[in-house]
């Protein structure tokens, strides 16, 4: 007999429209744009805003079911579109816009999308990849001044102003949690990525799981700068803010000089803050008077920086797949050095060594995770029954590709990763993506690509590459390719060629040699 579902007649605008009716007046979301005026929108605000923009997408011909592309960068109209769509039903598909055109057209035919909303900066990329859509809208571009004089759309390209429903409502039923509501693209260990799809359970779960491990109240604020486009600010960040109530600060991306002067103006009190930020602010004078009481990062008691910033660093682990931390260390407690969090208690997890058997405490080996699927996990990869199967072993569990090992009481630190993946700033880089896109060279016979340490980047890609006639010619014609067809995070930072490649058992490339080679230049 089935248990009973914490989100039963619960979905994402439920949530919205509950926040709203309680709070109504309470301020929700701060925009800080790098040119223009700041705007702040109430919950009743927003929430009004949102349903106009559903009734509008709904005259535009969408209705649930149906797939829109959202490719834009930080700014309230991602936000308000992404309502949008869960109002209505319709599934949206959150686009990385630093995308190349050829992976953009993927992510388009790949998911169906049937319709866009893009930042006006991309409407260029967008066309390069000769998609069919219903229709096109373009937001303005952040960094166009507020003072600059709007210019009518492109032909055939809707604005985005006139998406609303000119005050016209929209009844809303309550969907299933287990309704998709978003799709995001991921890279794995294919060469081409995959789409995670979410459901309203996901959301709601990550949401208030996020919330009780921030212990967050109506009166806490976020400051939000990593992409919109990512778990990190929607799971880890907006969602936890709308299920408690509080206040989210929305910036375009990460800005040193302005970071501590958004955040003491609003108040900020806690927030997720990658490594590379985190090296960028060490280097700057910290406000004896702000109001953070934790951020989130990838390991807690690193250094001296809790001191150096006067709070808490929690570490705390997840991907995609997992929607919000799979391990978290409590703010209110110690925690070892470099600790990545203990198991959250929400979630199965276990560390198993080749046989599949656990390893001993200490001892590196692949971490698994479970919990159920639609809502502490994916619900499964868009279109992709194969690689959704895959994923997944006989017993429910879940490979993420993370080798960890437990040190003491019970926390995590993190050993390296399984798969194939490079961590480049915030993305997650799939090296077989890259050594696709090389190997379409002609005069290229293989390609390997692995990490080099970066100190503000964590690593970036370096290629290596067996060729029939290694010359300064197919280098550039290798570069080219890959700026063509990966977004310029993904594009080598070296290319180097070899005669022959280090080999390990079975003829497999010894990565790890290549590695040592990246690293000594």
């Amino acid at each position: 007999m089935a248990g009973l579902d914490p989100f039963a007649g619960k979905d994402v605008p439920w949530l919205l429209r509950a926040q709203a009716d309680r709070r109504p007046d309470a301020p929700f979301l701060a925009w800080e744009p790098f040119t223009g005026s700041p705007r702040v929108w109430s919950y009743t605000q927003f929430y009004g805003q949102a349903r106009d923009l559903a009734a509008g997408l709904r005259d535009r011909g969408l209705a649930p079911g149906d797939l829109l592309l959202l490719h834009a960068g930080n700014c309230p109209e991602f936000l308000l579109t992404w309502h949008a769509c869960a109002m209505l039903g319709v599934v949206v598909v959150t686009t990385n816009p630093r995308s190349a055109a050829k992976e953009l057209a993927y992510f388009i035919s790949h998911s169906g999308a049937r319709a866009a909303i893009v930042e006006s900066a991309y409407l260029d990329v967008l066309a390069q990849t000769g998609a069919r859509l219903d229709w096109v809208a373009q937001i303005p571009s952040t960094d166009t001044p507020a003072d600059t004089p709007v210019v009518a759309p492109a032909a055939g390209i809707l604005d985005f102003a006139d998406l609303a429903g000119n005050g016209a409502t929209i009844e809303t039923g309550t969907f299933d949690p287990m309704t998709p509501v978003s799709v995001q693209y991921t890279s794995g260990t294919t060469s081409r990525p995959k789409g995670v799809v979410w459901t309203h359970g996901n959301v709601l779960w990550g949401g208030q799981i996020g919330a009780a491990h921030n212990q967050l109240g109506a009166d806490d604020c976020a400051l939000v700068f990593t992409p919109l486009c990512h778990t990190n600010a929607m799971s880890w960040g907006h969602f936890p803010v709308l299920w408690s109530g509080g206040r989210m600060v929305l910036q375009p991306k990460f800005s040193a000089s302005r970071f501590w002067p958004v955040a003491l103006k609003h108040g900020c009190t806690w927030g997720n803050v990658i490594p590379f930020a985190l090296q960028a602010l060490a280097g700057q004078d910290v406000p004896a008077d702000h109001r953070y009481r934790h951020w989130n990062v990838g390991a807690a008691n690193i250094g001296g920086l809790e001191a150096l910033f006067g709070l808490t660093i929690v570490g705390a682990w997840g991907m995609t797949e997992t929607v919000t931390h799979g391990t978290y260390t409590p703010p209110q407690l110690p925690a070892p050095p470099m600790s990545m969090g203990m198991p959250a208690p929400e979630y199965e997890l276990k560390i198993v060594g080749p046989d599949g058997a656990p390893v001993a405490r200490g001892e590196t080996g692949l971490l698994k995770i479970r919990g159920p699927r639609g809502r502490a996990l994916f619900l499964e990869y868009l279109n992709d029954p194969a690689a959704t199967a895959a994923s997944f072993d006989a017993e429910g569990w879940f490979d993420t590709g993370d080798r960890v090992y437990q040190i003491a009481e019970g926390h995590l630190r993190f050993a390296d990763r399984a798969k194939d993946m490079l961590k480049v700033g915030a993305e997650n880089v799939a090296a077989s993506e890259i050594e696709a896109v090389i190997v379409g060279v002609a005069g290229v016979r293989e390609a390997a690509v692995v990490g080099r340490p970066h100190p503000m980047l964590d690593e970036v890609p370096v290629a290596f590459v067996r060729a029939d006639s290694p010359t300064d010619v197919l280098r550039a014609a290798i570069d080219a390719a890959c700026r063509d067809q990966l977004a310029g995070f993904k594009v080598p930072a070296d290319i180097r060629f070899l005669d022959e490649f280090p080999r390990a058992e079975l003829n497999k490339v010894a990565k790890n040699k290549l590695r040592e080679l990246a690293r000594a230049g």
